[in-house]
């Protein structure tokens, strides 16, 4: 294997971005800012030592620095960085070693630092790497959540997650690099469990020019107390930051971005029980079930074939990058065979029998779908569909753009738009209904309130769960249209009794 091939195989494989000296002297030096002073020190993941030298100088009076890593190579390294001072270095595998015997009361209180590796857990799956923990559904994802990959997780999560038991009934603190994501994914479990907690901040770091990682990371300051409980965090801008530039916390079951925002427009949570977010149309087969018009007829698939398909299954529709940039103009259609999830698709065969034979053709690519979500299904099966898949008028926006911007979508030749699965919308069954809702999503109290509990530096910003929280019929109120929203909320068909556009 050629040098590169094995440096690149290290990065994914161990997360192995190197902390820089001056970066981790920094951060050891807003721990001294903060008062913190360990009795012992450990590094679960020490690499080649930066964090272990700027820890050995900036806590002279610990009685112990132990740096832990799996590479020999490294640890030679550490040892040259720590510069003759007295640390205890050790060539230990972190899924295999009794941390137990390591971490004891006896040394507290502790300061478990480092930069542990940023990676997830389905890259190292991906290359068949045996350097992760055992599989096992940690977040107790349910049903379909734990079937679509959202079960996916950082090994630093997982790691810092571990650190966390380690303290259990101790007195120390955890100072760690990572994503700024994995970050609030802790203080959610910290917080959903009532871990003892004195205190978490948030240094906001240029991942960008430390490590050429296009992420949002942090260095995340955790201290822990028996019986003491925060449910809030500060966020700081930077490692130099002595004042913080707001406070997420833990509100109502969720981390919300921006806790004051958040209090002044708490009164529209939701849910709204006729208002109903959905998620666009999920079939994981672009190439196939999604086509553009082709010149002089018919469409063209992302294979490259030009194909002459009825319209009788074929829906316009609307990519998430579509609704991010603005572009209302439908470019392509796509193959929607069922109304709702689970349906029979023979029907097609002779409604269809020309978009028929071209599934058929196409069914060894629509079987080799990844996902278990088709496995026992309808041939073509897709998912996220229902009646309200086929609603004439929605208001539409992008899962993956860092904006809030709703778009009211009509339909296109009396056909209704339909969506990809990361695009989140509301049915409406009237342009009278759509430009109502359109409104009300784009007041100020909506925004603010929206904005409020969205992390932008998520890879979806936005997802449903967010849009559900907000009441529509509570924002009406406030908005003084409670009237305008009973009436038209009466004609709206009970997302139980929604009709088909079949």
């Amino acid at each position: 294997m050629a040098v590169k091939e094995r440096k690149t195989r290290a990065v994914t494989e161990f997360g192995d971005f190197q902390t820089p000296p001056a970066l981790a002297l920094a951060a050891t030096r807003v721990l001294c800012r903060l008062g913190i002073r360990p009795r012992s020190i450990l590094e679960p993941t020490c690499g080649r030592g930066a964090f272990i030298a700027a820890a050995a100088a900036s806590f002279p009076d610990a009685e112990s620095v132990i740096g832990i890593d799996i590479n020999r190579g490294h640890l030679s390294a550490s040892n040259t960085a720590a510069n003759g001072r007295r640390v205890d270095l050790r060539h230990e595998d972190f899924f295999k070693l009794d941390w137990a015997s390591v971490v004891t009361k006896v040394g507290e209180p502790w300061l478990i630092i480092g930069n542990p590796p940023w990676v997830t857990n389905s890259n190292l799956g991906a290359i068949e790497s045996d350097n992760l923990p055992s599989k096992s559904n940690f977040h107790g994802r349910q049903g379909i959540e734990a079937i679509t990959g959202k079960s996916n997780f950082d090994i630093s999560e997982w790691m810092i997650l571990r650190y966390l038991d380690w303290l259990k009934d101790s007195v120390g603190a955890i100072a760690v690099l990572c994503k700024t994501a994995v970050a609030r994914k802790i203080l959610l479990h910290v917080w959903k469990k009532r871990v003892p907690l004195r205190s978490a901040r948030i240094f906001t770091i240029d991942a960008l020019g430390h490590f050429g990682a296009a992420v949002d990371a942090c260095f995340f300051v955790l201290e822990i107390e028996p019986k003491a409980q925060t449910l809030s965090c500060d966020i700081f801008d930077t490692l130099d930051a002595e004042t913080c530039s707001r406070t997420i916390g833990f509100l109502d079951g969720q981390i919300i971005s921006d806790v004051a925002a958040f209090n002044q427009y708490r009164d529209l949570l939701g849910p709204d029980d006729r208002y109903v977010w959905r998620s666009g149309i999920k079939h994981d087969c672009s190439k196939v079930m999604e086509l553009t018009a082709a010149i002089p007829k018919g469409y063209q698939n992302g294979l490259g074939e030009t194909v002459a398909l009825e319209d009788a299954i074929l829906f316009p529709m609307l990519k998430s990058s579509d609704i991010g940039n603005g572009r209302i103009h439908c470019r392509r259609v796509m193959v929607v065979p069922q109304q709702r999830v689970g349906e029979d698709t023979g029907y097609i065969r002779t409604k269809a029998p020309e978009t028929w034979n071209y599934l058929k053709r196409h069914a060894a690519l629509l079987y080799k779908r990844g996902s278990v979500i088709y496995k026992n299904k309808p041939a073509f099966s897709v998912f996220g569909v229902g009646p309200y898949s086929f609603a004439p008028w929605k208001i539409a926006i992008s899962g993956f753009y860092k904006k809030l911007y709703f778009a009211r979508i009509g339909p296109v030749n009396g056909r209704p738009v339909v969506f990809d699965d990361t695009v989140y919308f509301l049915p409406c069954w009237s342009e009278e209904e759509a430009c109502f809702i359109e409104t009300l999503l784009r007041s100020e109290p909506a925004q603010s309130f929206l904005h409020s509990m969205i992390h932008w530096d998520e890879k979806r910003p936005i997802t449903v769960e967010i849009l559900k929280r907000l009441s529509i019929r509570k924002l009406a109120a406030m908005l003084g249209r409670e009237r305008d929203y009973a009436q038209l909320a009466a004609t709206v068909p009970h997302p139980s009794r929604q009709s088909s556009f079949f």
